[in-house]
């Protein structure tokens, strides 16, 4: 479809009034708190953090357990990345898909399957108390750096395994093949050809998960409790508890700074490292397990992946039904019950009401925010200046932003007429809609780009008005990614948590924060409403991810 400059200046105005109000914005009044409190340019707030060591201990921890946690998702990872890349075994797609299903979800839904396995009142402590007759809990990793560790291996180990195997299952097997004939051992080809080709592979999957790591906030407050603190956790704790805003706006400039310094390091060295290699189709470079040492390797590493990311997640389902000595469903009944009586408490049943009207709410917003951005981005370029190059990363930039970071912002920034959202419902769903978009506008993107233009161009030969091309040619093709792009958003809302926590009103909580809730509360019953509350959103979240493997297009690696 050829758009006018004036169709094209409407289209734009869409998302970058979005982006402009409610992402560029909060984050210009957050330079301006910590920068130029007083009008004028004052660093005092950037010299706390490395005047105070509470600060300096905080971004030191930051970095070292990012490393340490990508480090053993790496490890855990790369085996397993090899087997599903070079081998075809029964069960093999199911193990994929399971294997990825950690990633997907929550993290407040992770923190309470872990809770729910090793925690003080976890399966493992209470087989081990009854086996061994003990009269506390032998295992004590709550609050400590070991459960931090183990949750964001947890989480990224499935990065590594679709991001790497990918790129290894399509690597062309002949490269090895001339180094044997050549006379190259297995540790010789693996050092000189496999390793330099994968390393670009490897680095990307790293990087992406030293991000996640960095940036982790609802693991580290839950799990690690108050002794544990990353940059995105000290934000939190000081804007909300301290109500220090100059320097917790400066932890948000040194967070953006440590991400976009990541990105730019990550963006030159994919550059200069990537190799230009032949890729074969998958069918062609696997083949079964054959020797008794391939089965044995399969069998140790594919138990060890089953039992470390499927042990937790079964626990807070085992767990939810656990009543006393035996079984029931008093803790999913216990979902329309107020314990505590507070009008600043709700049945948790209210919380998945107020979560599922925020959802609806951000796949309307995302969808109304994406389709513009995606024709405009689609638009081929006829006058010399691409403004789809100068926009696409434009449009990406909310992923490279903390949803903590964002929440603070808009609590600064959303206080004051004509802006004044700090109080309205509706600011949760912008800001689920903020971090929804982009992953919305990539399902739309690549079928618009790839759409057939001769269709739309028939049909106008034919008489079709503009409204009618889009009803009968562009929605229909569209029909699948704008479904997967709905999909998305309704589940990234659903699972939220960071943004959530700082913008939600006491009254009208989502499903993670009131899980966070009631995690902080002492008793059996409150725990058994959080498992079961974790159990409905890890359903969700699990459902959206099967309708989206199964609704896109192809079978393309994220």
């Amino acid at each position: 479809m050829h758009l006018t400059r004036t169709q094209r200046a409407l289209l734009a105005a869409i998302p970058l009034l979005f982006l402009g109000l409610f992402f560029f914005y909060p984050i210009l009044v957050i330079f301006r708190i910590s920068l130029f409190p007083a009008g004028r340019f004052d660093a005092a707030s950037l010299r706390v953090l490395w005047e105070k060591p509470y600060y300096l201990r905080v971004v030191w921890f930051t970095i070292w357990q990012a490393a340490a946690s990508t480090l053993g998702a790496l490890a855990l990872g790369l085996p397993a990345a090899y087997l599903f890349a070079k081998f075809r075994f029964p069960g093999r797609n199911l193990l994929r898909a399971l294997v990825t299903l950690p990633f997907v979800m929550p993290t407040v839904v992770v923190a309470t399957a872990f809770i729910a396995l090793i925690g003080p009142r976890g399966l493992v402590n209470q087989w081990l108390m009854t086996l061994f007759d003990l009269p506390k809990p032998p295992i004590r990793l709550l609050h400590t750096l070991w459960i931090i560790l183990l949750a964001h291996v947890f989480y990224n180990t499935s990065v590594i395994i679709r991001m790497v195997g990918g790129v290894w299952a399509n690597m062309d097997p002949r490269l090895e093949a001339a180094a044997a004939v050549l006379g190259a051992g297995p540790w010789r080809r693996a050092r000189h050809i496999t390793l330099p080709l994968l390393f670009p592979a490897i680095l990307a999957a790293g990087l992406l998960a030293y991000l996640f790591n960095f940036t982790s906030f609802g693991v580290i407050l839950i799990l690690g409790g108050p002794r544990f603190a990353t940059i995105e956790v000290a934000i939190y704790r000081t804007a909300v508890r301290l109500f220090n805003l100059p320097v917790a706006a400066a932890l948000s400039i040194l967070q953006m700074g440590f991400t976009l310094a990541m990105m730019a390091v990550y963006t030159r060295l994919q550059r200069r490292m990537t190799a230009p290699i032949e890729f074969q189709s998958a069918q062609r470079t696997q083949r079964p397990l054959r020797t008794a040492g391939e089965k044995l390797l399969a069998w140790m590493i594919f138990t060890t992946l089953a039992v470390f990311l499927l042990s937790p997640l079964l626990a807070l389902v085992a767990q939810s039904f656990r009543m006393g000595d035996g079984v029931g469903l008093a803790s999913y009944r216990a979902l329309f019950e107020n314990r505590t009586g507070s009008i600043f408490f709700v049945t948790p049943i209210e919380a998945a009401r107020n979560s599922l009207a925020f959802a609806l709410v951000t796949m309307l917003l995302s969808v109304i925010i994406a389709l513009p951005a995606a024709y405009l981005l689609s638009e081929p370029n006829r006058e010399g200046f691409s403004l789809a190059r100068l926009l696409d990363p434009l449009f990406m930039l909310p992923l490279g932003t903390s949803a903590v970071t964002l929440g603070f912002g808009y609590i600064v920034a959303l206080n004051r007429p004509p802006l004044n959202l700090r109080t309205s419902l509706l600011i949760v769903p912008i800001a689920h809609t903020l971090i929804a978009f982009p992953f919305v506008l990539r399902s739309i993107l690549p079928v618009l780009r790839g759409m057939n233009p001769h269709l739309r161009e028939a049909a106008q030969v034919l008489g079709a008005s503009t409204l009618r091309v889009l009803r009968h040619i562009d929605l229909p093709i569209l029909r699948r990614s704008l479904l997967v792009g709905v999909v998305f958003a309704f589940t990234i809302s659903m699972g939220e948590f960071s943004a959530s926590l700082l913008v939600s009103r006491p009254q009208f909580p989502t499903l993670p924060v009131a899980i966070y809730r009631l995690l902080g509360q002492p008793g059996r019953a409150n725990f058994g409403q959080a498992l079961a509350m974790s159990v409905i959103l890890m359903t969700v979240t699990a459902v959206g991810y099967i309708l989206i493997e199964n609704l896109r297009y192809g079978r393309e690696e994220f």
